[in-house]
């Protein structure tokens, strides 16, 4: 049992130090407000003090569509801790409909629109990009795969969701 823990406390380690996967350059994750399709205003301080899955994505990436049920499985997993998905929807054409375009793949996350000035501000390059904000406001890892399999996934969870 030891052995395990001191494993699991060493890969965890490791996952805060791969150098390209943490979120560098934001200790805290950036405020920002923006509306949802239907004209609602929402701000990442919505979700203070809450662990948050903010994933920047667009209706016509296959990589997102691959990426976000693995999203909707660990937030459900993990619900009692008060995780939320937060997405924010950039780059789309004129007549898109994000919020519908969730809704129509069975999840009932939000997403914000027409992020661009916040993806610039997050310094989102493309589609799939995942931050994961810890209780403090930390984007304490940054993920820029759709790879379902990635371990790192589940461990930035459990990172955010420590009280």
């Amino acid at each position: 049992m030891k052995k395990t823990t001191y494993l699991s406390s060493l890969f965890i380690l490791l996952l805060l130090t791969i150098p390209n996967a943490i979120a560098e350059g934001f200790p805290s994750a950036p405020s920002w407000q923006l509306s949802t399709q239907s004209g609602q205003p929402i701000s990442l301080s919505d979700y203070q003090g809450k662990p948050v899955i903010l994933h920047f994505w667009a209706t016509w990436c296959p990589y997102c569509k691959k990426l976000q049920p693995k999203l909707v499985e660990l937030e459900k997993k993990y619900q009692d801790t008060g995780i939320k998905i937060v997405s924010i929807s950039f780059n789309e054409d004129d007549d898109a409909t994000p919020q519908d375009e969730i809704n129509k793949r069975g999840y009932d996350f939000i997403t914000a629109v027409k992020g661009e000035s916040v993806a610039n501000q997050y310094g989102v390059r493309g589609t799939p990009t995942t931050f994961f904000i810890n209780r403090e406001g930390k984007a304490v890892y940054k993920s820029t795969s759709s790879d379902v399999n990635n371990p790192k996934l589940e461990l930035a969870v459990q990172e955010i969701i420590k009280l």
